[in-house]
């Protein structure tokens, strides 16, 4: 193994916010290094409680993960954040790089806070995301936050990379109940209701209460209840107990063997996520000349689409997406 590799893996794990950056930026890059990475973090990765923050926009996502972290390190934990942004259209990077609102821990050591772009992928996380999550996991990190771009049916991956998912809704937003009616609902651990000193804030909750009983009619067995916790994450007012929410979600999670169950789903979707990430890297090579050429076949009638399918995969040679 590359000695450089070593030694990178070395110091982010003493800590050093340089080397977790480069880390970092070979896994968004897809260096040629990246297996080798992978290879010297894995012995260290699996310890880090990982949080997922969703929700609708103007909700204060961003203002809460920040809260969340100043909560967290008063507890003495160490927490990473990957705050997963927009691309831009120009450059391809994160458009809300800069994270104003959490710049008050910008020099606290005991927190590091990346921005990753979307790159365009639909899911609301960066294809790189799971890999970060590994170089923060091995680096120490007692808990990761992963803050997302938005919410909705085609936004929902954060559940399969948190073993919790909060989700936050706003009172005087039309579209934060419609949103959890339409898919949020199922994937949310801990429901949070920040601006809580809003007008409206009382019927939001009534109308998640109504849902979370309504959701749980007909469960049964052993099953967490979303618990719905009120908050003002500009003035700190309620995030420690979101906190303790969190700490008793985990709590249960070990309890029931959930913990093991979702870090074994997370681990099998990594892996098709390499796996097709190698596939697509291939078709893009000779893939799309052999397409052509079955497509023709296809509709000449001398060929089953399905077969023709079967041969397409057979024929794309299978290319590294790290090399």
């Amino acid at each position: 193994m590359n000695s450089d590799v070593n030694d990178l893996v070395g110091r982010a794990r003493d800590g050093q916010p340089r080397a977790i950056a480069r880390l970092i930026s070979l896994v968004e890059d897809a260096s040629p290094q990246l297996r080798e990475v992978a290879a010297a973090l894995a012995p260290f990765s699996g310890h880090a409680r990982v949080i997922g923050l969703t929700g609708p926009p103007g909700v204060g996502k961003s203002t809460s993960t920040s809260a969340l972290v100043t909560s967290l390190r008063r507890q003495g934990k160490r927490v990473g954040v990957l705050a997963v942004d927009p691309s831009s259209p120009f450059s391809g990077g994160a458009l809300l790089g800069d994270r104003i609102r959490m710049q008050e821990h910008a020099t606290d050591p005991g927190v590091f806070i990346r921005s990753m772009a979307t790159r365009g992928h639909l899911g609301g996380l960066s294809w790189a995301t799971p890999q970060a999550l590994r170089v923060l996991d091995a680096a120490g990190f007692d808990v990761v936050l992963i803050e997302t771009v938005g919410v909705g049916q085609s936004e929902v991956d954060v559940v399969s990379l948190a073993d919790t998912t909060v989700v936050l809704l706003a009172p005087g937003m039309g579209d934060g109940i419609q949103a959890a009616k339409a898919g949020i609902l199922e994937i949310a651990d801990v429901f949070v209701v920040n601006k809580a000193d809003r007008d409206g804030a009382e019927a939001t909750v009534r109308d998640l209460k109504n849902m979370v009983a309504m959701a749980r009619r007909g469960v049964g067995g052993a099953s967490w209840r979303q618990p719905i916790v009120r908050t003002i994450a500009s003035t700190m007012e309620g995030v420690d107990e979101v906190v303790t929410a969190l700490d008793a979600h985990h709590q249960w999670l070990v309890g029931h063997g959930e913990l093991e169950q979702r870090r074994h789903r997370r681990a099998q979707a990594e892996v098709e996520a390499i796996a097709l990430e190698a596939v697509r890297a291939g078709f893009e090579g000779r893939g799309h000349d052999v397409l052509a050429a079955l497509a023709k076949r296809v509709a000449a009638g001398d060929m089953d689409p399905y077969v023709a399918a079967d041969q397409l995969i057979a024929g794309i040679p299978r290319t590294d997406p790290a090399s």
